[in-house]
């Protein structure tokens, strides 16, 4: 099994490329049939989520829009149960369709409060894709409309998810060794 090392932590191959992008696949499929007349915006949440965004647009056979929010709850291995807004949305979502571009849904706390904040400005549907998701972490009711995988409450690096700022540019995802 492939290991790489960052900082402090060891970490080694979990999930390759080729099964992220056959999950991006399968959700892209989805909403190519389910959002293809709904001229939707679609919102990244970085900065975790830019690989997936990017690779989920370029699957997409509809007509769409991006844009993208900062947020901040790690800190390390853990996260601070804490959601920092660190750059905000500025157009205007009202009578849109929104879907929100997670990387991974652990908790729920993060993705759940950006909801709720983007449900005050009555856009016409709200969905969240998220290419993770851990049921185990997972401590708020959060409908996850478009899933890619299912994973282990472990620690995570590479395809956009980082270690202290390290590991975003790996192409696979690799789960720390303890």
């Amino acid at each position: 099994m492939k290991r790489i090392k960052l900082l402090d932590r060891e970490f080694e191959l979990s999930i390759p490329f080729s099964k992220i992008d056959q999950a991006i696949g399968e959700i892209a499929k989805k909403m190519n049939e389910e959002l293809a007349d709904k001229n939707p915006l679609m919102i990244c949440i970085l900065n975790g989520s830019f690989m997936f965004a990017a690779d989920l647009m370029k699957k997409l056979d509809f007509p769409c829009e991006i844009s993208f929010v900062k947020l901040s709850s790690y800190e390390g291995t853990k996260t601070t149960g804490k959601v920092k807004e660190l750059i905000g949305l500025t157009e205007n979502i009202e009578g849109r369709t929104i879907v929100l571009l997670e990387d991974i849904i652990d908790t729920g706390v993060t993705i759940d409060k950006i909801k709720n904040q983007l449900l005050a400005y009555q856009p016409a549907d709200l969905k969240i894709a998220s290419l993770l998701f851990k049921p185990e972490a997972c401590k708020v009711d959060v409908d996850v409309d478009y899933s890619g995988l299912d994973i282990p409450n472990d620690f995570i690096v590479g395809y956009g998810l980082d270690y202290d700022g390290y590991g975003r540019n790996l192409a696979d995802i690799y789960t720390v060794v303890e």
